[in-house]
C-alpha cells in the first residue's frame, strides 16, 4: 500500500500592516480566494504506453489540475512546487513496489508550469498498478488526495496475454476508485469501464463520479453524458464511444471531521484510464 503518515502544515497569513483600510480588505478579500483555489487542486498521474513489452520505457507523468472547483477537465492548473511528502510508485504483477519520486524531473521551466515525470522499466509481464498519493493539512482543511494508473508488460504487443479474471484489489487510499473492469484488456469503445468508490475501505453511495475524456467540455451541474451516481455498493459505469484518455474524479468532503489545525476534511480520487479506438484482445 502506497501511503504515508506524513503531514504538511502550511499557514499562510497575509501582512496587511501599512496599507490602507480598503486595499487590507481588497488584499484579504484576494487571499482568501487564492487559498480556497489552491486548496481545490488535484493531482493525477498518467503511464504511457498502456502496452508494452518487459524491459521497455515506461513514462509517469504526474500532473495538478482544478477538478476541485468544479472544472472537470485535462487542464494543467500549475505544478506541485515540491515532491516533500508526496509518494509516486509502481506496483508489480507480483506486488513489489518501485519508489519513483527519487527519479522524477520537472519538465516545466516555470515554478508552476509543467509536470513531474519519471521513467519506469518493467522487468517482468503482467498488469502494473502507478499509484500516487499525498494527504496534509493546508488552508484550514486535510486533504487526503490519491490517483491510480496502469499498464501492461506482454510479450506480444500484436496478442497480449488473455483476458484474466483476476480482481484488482484496492490500495487503501481514504477515497479509492477501484477498478472492476480490467484497464487495458477488453477495453475499448462500446466496453464499459466499471468502478467502485470506497470511502475508508467502505462503498460511498450516492456520490458522482466523473468520466471525463480529454478535449471534452462537460455541462455545468450533473452532466449525465459523462457522470454517474454510485449504487448502494459504490458502484458506476461508464461505456466509451471511442478511444481517448479517461480521467475517472470522484470527490468527498466531510466538514464534521475536524482536528489540529484543520475544519474539515476534503478526498480526491482519481483514475485515468487510456481506452484504445481498437480494443488489444477482442476479436471483432
Amino acid at each position: 500500500m502506497l501511503r504515508s503518515n506524513h503531514f504538511y502544515v502550511q499557514r499562510c497569513v497575509p501582512n496587511h500592516e501599512g496599507l490602507p483600510r480598503w486595499a487590507a480588505m481588497l488584499a484579504a478579500l484576494l487571499f482568501v480566494a487564492a487559498t480556497a483555489s489552491a486548496q481545490a487542486h488535484d493531482t493525477w498521474i498518467q503511464a504511457s504506453p498502456r502496452l508494452v513489452r518487459p524491459d521497455d520505457v515506461v513514462h509517469v507523468d504526474l500532473f495538478l489540475g482544478n477538478h476541485g472547483n468544479e472544472h472537470r477537465d485535462f487542464k494543467i492548473a500549475g505544478k506541485l512546487g515540491s515532491l516533500e511528502g508526496v509518494q509516486v510508485g509502481v506496483i508489480g504483477p507480483d506486488g513489489r513496489k518501485t519508489d519513483l519520486v527519487p527519479d522524477m524531473v520537472d519538465l516545466g521551466y516555470a515554478p508552476k508550469e509543467g509536470f513531474w515525470t519519471a521513467r519506469f522499466v518493467p522487468a517482468t509481464a503482467g498488469l502494473h498498478c502507478v499509484a500516487h498519493y499525498r494527504e496534509g493539512v493546508r488552508h484550514g482543511a486535510m486533504g487526503f488526495k490519491g490517483s491510480k494508473a496502469y499498464f501492461l508488460a506482454s510479450e506480444s504487443l500484436d496478442s497480449p496475454a488473455k483476458l484474466e479474471a483476476t480482481i484488482l484489489e484496492p490500495l487503501g487510499h481514504p477515497l479509492e476508485l477501484v477498478l472492476e473492469s480490467h484497464p487495458v484488456l477488453g477495453c475499448g469503445p462500446g466496453k464499459p469501464i466499471v468502478v467502485r468508490l470506497l470511502l475508508n475501505g467502505q462503498p460511498l453511495t450516492d456520490q458522482v463520479v466523473s468520466f471525463i475524456p480529454r478535449g471534452a467540455t462537460l455541462a455545468e451541474g450533473f452532466d449525465p453524458n459523462h457522470e454517474r451516481k454510485t449504487d448502494v455498493d459504490g458502484r458506476c459505469s461508464y461505456t466509451p464511444k471511442e478511444g481517448n484518455l479517461v480521467l475517472v474524479v470522484a470527490h468527498h468532503v466531510d466538514p464534521e471531521q475536524k482536528g489540529e489545525g484543520y475544519e474539515k476534511a476534503s478526498y480526491a480520487a482519481t483514475l485515468v484510464l487510456d481506452v484504445p479506438q481498437r480494443c488489444p484482445c477482442c476479436a471483432e
